[in-house]
């Protein structure tokens, strides 16, 4: 075990070396949120014999079914408020949703107790190499791609963390053989100390989420490159050399024993992937192997050639053959609510883009297709800057529909460079859109903003506006 991985230090306080080996038993733990990744926690800790309190300030009618799940596990709880009992521990465990900044964590700090994410206390008991995966955009469908190839290749893995299944709620059921093939958020990523990823992946760095680093994107950066900080010379680094952030980041804050593995669209490095001569190549340790055509690849866009890059390079890594990386690749539909076909109606194309929350999102979903666009835009703003757009709207859409609490934000932006037309509801968008749209069009559901205005999140506003578009007659 590195020493690093024995003790830590943190600003407030160092957590024994028992924490970071496993050996929670009689130790108490608050864990802040009764969410999905607070609940997993909460039953890996108990399960390890942690003396646990789980804490949350939402209502109890919001919180019913965690508030059962809790008392089935037999674990102390509060719901509604976050007593002073939350600070009688040795460690708080924190859920994703709970910003740093919240006035329970900032009290925890000045009273040196040691605050941790789900993510960093589900390594510990991790006995698979990490497989950790992160980026603005892009994650969902690397992770997805990532797992599906070891799947395809009979290797023993799970797909967890920011994804949706929680790290603590499967890494028990892994052995030194396996892999963990996480989706790790900045959120996840500010809460880890020991967090040791074999493959790290880094896939592009964008402004996003910008309100919970105080408007900074150098605060911001910084998160998204937690997730190599602890690799050595036995661990990869995947990083998009034709992301200039991610470059900089890579060159500048990876450990100098890291072995790095850049990938981009030109071969400007040594070891990595590329492409040539419309082929997808990668390179490892002098061997160049030429993986699969192009346009063989079953998910289209620029955006989505990096994602297999990445995979590819991981899933290499790892140790899966050629051929099998090659046959995944070609057969790979995609993950929901991701540039995902609808349907066909009168020669309109409807495609679901819900989990395009930001600018850089829409901007690559609308270079992956060449028929004209209407575009459904708006949401939660979250201080976005639609400039970056223009171009590529003035030159593939056709028609923008403005919804959610942005759509007078969405209309200021592009009235002077398509037809924009205001919805107050989905259904009244889906039906708009389809009156402004001519056979041939596509149709796409693409909003570059949060969901959290009229949707409960991303995959709500896309169910609902799948169902709407199958309800079209």
């Amino acid at each position: 075990m590195h020493r690093h991985e024995e003790e830590f230090i943190t600003g407030a306080g160092m957590v024994a070396r028992s924490f970071v080996a496993g050996m929670v038993k009689g130790r108490r733990v608050t864990i802040i949120g009764a969410a999905r990744s607070g609940l997993a926690a909460a039953k890996l800790l108990r399960d390890n014999g942690a003396v646990v309190f789980v804490s949350d300030s939402g209502s109890e009618e919001k919180l019913a079914s965690a508030m059962a799940d809790l008392k089935e596990l037999n674990v102390e709880f509060e719901i509604g408020e976050h007593s002073t009992r939350v600070f009688s521990c040795e460690l708080i465990v924190v859920s994703p949703g709970v910003p740093s900044t919240a006035p329970v964590l900032r009290d925890a700090e000045r009273r040196r107790i040691d605050i941790i994410s789900e993510l960093e206390l589900a390594s510990w008991f991790c006995p698979a190499p990490i497989a950790a995966i992160t980026g603005t955009n892009g994650k969902t469908t690397t992770t997805t791609l990532t797992g599906r190839i070891l799947h395809d290749a009979r290797r023993h893995h799970v797909v967890a963390g920011n994804i949706g299944t929680s790290f603590s709620s499967v890494v028990d059921t892994l052995n030194e053989s396996s892999v963990a093939v996480l989706e790790v958020s900045s959120f996840q990523l500010d809460g880890i100390k020991t967090f040791h990823p074999r493959v790290s992946v880094l896939l592009n760095i964008t402004p996003d989420h910008l309100d919970r680093y105080g408007g900074s994107m150098d605060l911001y950066v910084t998160s998204k490159c937690r997730v190599f900080e602890n690799q050595t010379k036995e661990d990869y680094l995947i990083y998009n050399y034709d992301d200039e952030v991610v470059r900089r980041c890579a060159r500048e804050r990876a450990s100098t024993q890291t072995r790095i593995v850049p990938f981009g669209i030109h071969r400007d490095f040594q070891d990595g992937a590329y492409v040539r001569d419309d082929h997808l190549v990668t390179s490892l340790e002098g061997i160049d192997t030429t993986l699969i055509p192009t346009e063989e690849i079953s998910i289209k866009g620029v955006h989505n050639l990096y994602n297999a890059m990445a995979s590819a390079l991981t899933a290499e890594l790892l140790g899966v053959s050629i051929p099998s990386i090659r046959a995944t690749l070609k057969n790979f539909k995609g993950v929901e609510h991701r540039l995902e076909f609808v349907r066909t109606l009168d020669g309109i194309t409807y495609i679901n883009d819900s989990k395009a929350t930001n600018v850089d999102s829409v901007w690559y979903a609308l270079q992956a297709y060449k028929n004209p666009l209407v575009l459904l835009v708006g949401g939660r703003d979250k201080g976005n800057d639609y400039g970056r757009l223009v171009p590529l709207v003035e030159s593939h859409v056709r028609a923008i529909v403005a919804i959610g609490e942005s759509a007078d934000k969405v209309v200021s932006a592009f009235k002077d460079h398509a037809r924009v037309q205001k919805a107050s509801s989905m259904a009244e968008a889906v039906a708009l859109a389809r009156s402004l749209a001519v056979g041939g069009d596509i149709v796409m559901l693409s909003p570059a903003c949060a969901s959290f205005d009229w949707f409960e999140n991303y995959e709500h506003r896309g169910r609902v506006f799948k169902q709407l578009v199958h309800e079209l007659a």
